[in-house]
């Protein structure tokens, strides 16, 4: 049972397949690409830690782990990737079959090594033993948009105000904030409010930047970090006047968001305020430039509206030119489109430079331009929130959980790298989530490239305890591994190390077998090691990259064409008659996860901005597999007075007059009331004592639903409505149309109709039936 409520396991690693075939042309004939999810730093009680550093093999560098061979008497041991024989280092000279080190224990194919801190040199004149160098405090810098009614920018006050008193003491906070201009605010400055302004207007370079500021190499040895007092001040001179420890600045930073007023810059009527996004987030990104490299660092962004100002401008200041939609991306009638996502593709270079972290709160009733920055988002591997209001609880309960410490904390963790090894024969395609590229060359590299490729080493600039990326294999043309050769089994290891919040090195290393089979004789084993979850995930991912990179790329079709194949080749039939056509339990699921994202906002955009499906889409690449199933495919529970709270399908029929439904789709969770529910909550009847049961029924969903928001991130928006209300639609948009308005004489009283052309769960199957099995 155990396994059922953890698929993941200790090793956060979900495949589409268990098995693998042994030849690429037998790869292909599989339809779904042979793909891993994995979460690299995923919390498990299980997990060891070890206090010493991995012993890493002389070739390959993969390391040492539970599936190498040991000889003990030769104190060596056989790299199960490139076969070397490696010899053990002293250290290791007390092992035997009976004291194995913790890599080697069987059970433990996921290990964590907890490197010690780096020690200082040795000082020979003073006798003195060598300092251990404390790891450098991790860094805020808060990014407000003033270019707003004086409500929202109270609500984002008091939103950075209580984020600021949540923050670790040690940990340095930074102030930036831009309307017209971009205000560096120095807070080192405690007699009055110095500030730096920055034309919003023009593009400014980061040794520009580092000048204006002071902190130029040219001027000033700059610190990276406050190291501390001199004679009972700070020193004046370097980025510690612009980056304060939380407890040193709360108080004049409480004083200064006080002061602050929305822009002052005067706004034409029939206008959009001139707000200069690009040149801020580029201020903010030089000034942590000037951190030591290896400081842990996150720009958090408050923006309440589109640039139209200076690099990053999405849409002209005037109001009669609507911002940009997806028919105008398609026809390529979005004039600023691409210059903008050219400007925030080379801050994303910056930042993933310096190993730092771009985190994008946006509110706000129209786009503000998250489609442009997206890259930079996501290949810092930053969070991402969008909603309508500074005051929404999207918004307000999704900050706070940024901060906060226990056991609501993310565990957001800093300065990570991703290497991957595996056998020979396998080569990595790329990996589609929060990462970016290091261009590390090796024979393990595929030609072809998916998402983030041609390397066997990623960057994670900002990674927690919930990312999750998914990685692509191929295998070689020329493999070796004819049926029959010595290796029945191949390995693959992904070794991710990271700073934790307090600044601590940790290595999180993963190593994972599976089986090669010959599936030119059978295919039995490897059907019973497809994983339909985790396929349906990761064909929603490749989906969308396709429809963001590929021209003209009919996402429909695709899914489609893929869903007939994977019949054709798995299911049993009899050429030419639908009737006879079966799928095996280890498929059946998967059509109707396909009939669903076909439907979902992933791949239907009309009725989406580009801001939003810029949005779902980085959740969708980010996020572990059952999260993303339920944003392909949500959960929805049934409540009534005759059962105890139960799965319902997803389908129109599952709405009754006396049955509350509660769907989970993950960015928004609702609480649907049956009409006669509805009728008898409005006359009050749970007040009364006889109609305790009704009072209990209300209430279930609502804890339900409440537990649901609590443990997410983002806070998913709740909707509670009744049937035939305006906001029924949260619903309704998710359901299987089984009954239309075509239709509705078949329905069963008290149920709904679903005004839609559509097709139905049945209609689809019907069709995928003819043709797969067409000869």
């Amino acid at each position: 049972m155990a396994e059922m409520m953890d698929p993941e396991g200790m090793d956060g690693v979900r495949m589409t397949w268990n098995v693998w075939p042994r030849t690429k042309v037998e790869a292909s004939k599989c339809v779904i690409p042979l793909a891993a999810s994995i979460s690299p730093i995923r919390r498990h009680s299980d997990i060891p830690s070890l206090p010493y550093a991995p012993l890493k093999c002389r070739t390959c560098v993969a390391v040492l782990n539970a599936f190498a061979r040991v000889d003990f008497a030769a104190k060596i041991w056989i790299c199960p990737f490139c076969f070397q024989r490696n010899p053990f280092p002293p250290h290791y000279h007390m092992i035997s079959e009976t004291n194995l080190p913790g890599e080697l224990y069987p059970q433990y194919t996921t290990v964590e090594y907890a490197l010690p801190p780096t020690v200082g040199q040795f000082d020979p004149r003073s006798g003195a033993a060598p300092p251990q160098t404390t790891p450098p405090p991790p860094v805020f810098v808060f990014v407000l948009d003033t270019c707003m009614i004086e409500e929202e920018l109270g609500f984002a006050k008091s939103a950075l105000k209580q984020a600021i008193g949540l923050l670790p003491e040690n940990a340095l906070v930074g102030f930036v904030s831009f309307g017209t201009q971009a205000h560096v605010h120095e807070l080192g400055f405690s007699e009055m409010s110095k500030v730096f302004v920055f034309k919003g207007n023009k593009e400014v370079s980061k040794d520009q930047i580092l000048d204006q500021l002071g902190l130029s190499s040219r001027r000033a040895p700059t610190s990276g970090f406050p190291k501390g007092a001199q004679n009972g001040f700070q020193s004046a001179s370097g980025v510690n006047r612009f980056l304060l420890p939380a407890s040193d600045c709360e108080y004049t930073l409480d004083l200064l968001l006080d002061e602050l007023q929305s822009d002052q810059w005067p706004v034409q009527p029939g206008h959009r305020p001139q707000r200069c996004t690009g040149v801020a987030l580029s201020v903010a990104a030089g000034l942590l430039g000037a951190c030591l490299p290896g400081t842990g660092a996150r720009i958090v962004a408050l923006v309440g509206g589109p640039c139209t100002e200076g690099p990053g401008t999405i849409i002209s200041k005037d109001l009669s030119e609507p911002v940009r939609s997806h028919k105008d991306l398609d026809k390529d009638a979005a004039p600023y489109y691409k210059k903008a996502v050219k400007f925030y593709d080379s801050i994303a270079k910056q930042l993933v430079a310096q190993g730092h972290v771009l985190d994008l709160f946006a509110s706000a009733l129209d786009q503000v331009g998250v489609a442009e920055m997206k890259v930079a988002v996501e290949s810092t591997g930053g969070l991402v929130v969008l909603s309508e209001s500074f005051g929404h609880s999207v918004f307000k309960d999704s900050f706070k959980r940024v901060f906060e410490d226990g056991e609501q904390s993310l565990g957001l963790c800093f300065n990570g790298s991703l290497e991957i090894n595996c056998s020979k024969d396998i080569k990595i395609q790329g990996v589609i989530g929060p990462c970016s590229s290091l261009e590390k060359k090796g024979p393990s590299v595929a030609d072809t490239v998916i998402g983030e490729g041609n390397t066997s080493a990623w960057k994670l600039c900002g990674l927690d305890k919930s990312t999750c990326l998914t990685v692509f294999f191929d295998l070689s043309s020329t493999g070796s591994n004819a049926p029959g050769t010595v290796n029945p089994q191949f390995y693959l290891q992904f070794v991710t190390s990271y700073q934790n919040p307090e600044g601590q090195t940790l290595i999180r290393v993963t190593t994972i077998t599976r089986q090669w089979v010959d599936t030119a004789v059978s295919t039995e084993e490897l059907v019973q090691g497809f994983d339909q979850e985790t396929a349906a995930v990761v064909m929603a991912r490749l989906a969308s990259l396709k429809m963001e990179t590929e021209e003209g790329f009919d996402a429909t079709r695709w899914l489609d064409r893929t869903l007939i194949r994977l019949c054709s080749k798995f299911g049993d039939y009899r050429k030419d008659d639908p009737s006879s056509f079966t799928l095996n339990p280890y498929f059946s699921l998967f059509p109707q996860f396909i009939f669903n994202l076909r439907r979902s906002q992933f791949v239907q955009v009309f009725n989406n901005s580009p801001d939003e499906t810029a949005y779902f889409r980085m959740l969708l690449n980010r996020e572990n597999i059952s999260n993303a199933t339920v944003m392909i495919q949500p959960s929805l529970t049934s409540y009534t007075f005759s059962s105890p709270p139960q799965p319902a399908l997803l389908d129109v029929a599952s709405i009754a007059a006396d049955r509350i439904l509660l769907l989970d789709s993950y960015f928004s969770v609702v609480v649907f009331h049956g009409m006669t529910i509805a009728q008898w909550r409005n006359m009050g009847y749970h007040h009364q004592a006889e109609h305790e049961a009704f009072a209990q029924l209300l209430q279930a969903p609502q804890e339900d639903s409440q537990m649901i928001v609590r443990e997410r991130f983002p806070v998913p928006r709740l909707v509670v409505c009744d049937q035939h209300g305006s906001q029924a639609r949260f619903l309704l948009a998710k359901l299987n149309p089984s009954a239309t308005y075509n239709n509705a004489n078949e329905m069963s009283a008290g149920s709904d109709v679903i005004f839609t052309d559509d097709v139905s769960l049945q209609v689809f199957f019907e069709h995928l039936q003819k043709l797969a099995v067409q000869s």
